[in-house]
């Protein structure tokens, strides 16, 4: 069983940053690949980035690309989202997810991801 609880969200400007913090318990956290998603309501929940469990891979959705970072700290079992020159349309509750994914990549697939936090709200005003 992997716990994960995510801190960091709140209300921005557009154009300011945020960073999101997603703490895991539980099972051996350097196990699983991590991602972020995020889901407005009416939708379905969206690929943002993700690290594989490795971490020698990390992808991101085109809309985040060049704004967002992912990173994860093996020895405080946490991974981050650094968000940079956020938009309006970067609103949402955002998400972490432990995928057991041994791949060498990145699932996109929410529906294939092991574990989910309770999510984070991120509003960005105009």
């Amino acid at each position: 069983q992997v716990q994960l609880v995510e801190s960091g969200g709140g209300l921005v400007q557009a154009g300011g940053s945020l960073r999101l913090s997603c703490a895991a318990s539980g099972r051996i956290f350097s196990n699983y690949a991590m991602s972020w998603f995020r889901q407005t309501p009416g939708k379905d929940r969206e690929f943002v980035a993700g690290i594989s469990w490795s971490g020698g891979r990390i992808s991101y959705a085109d809309s985040v690309k060049g704004r967002f970072t992912i990173s994860r700290d093996k020895v405080k079992n946490t991974v981050y989202l650094q968000m940079n020159s956020l938009k309006p349309e970067d609103t949402a509750v955002y998400f972490c997810a432990a995928d057991g994914y041994k791949g060498t990549g990145v699932q996109l697939q929410a529906e294939v991801y092991d574990y989910w936090g309770q999510g984070t709200q991120v509003t960005v005003s105009s």
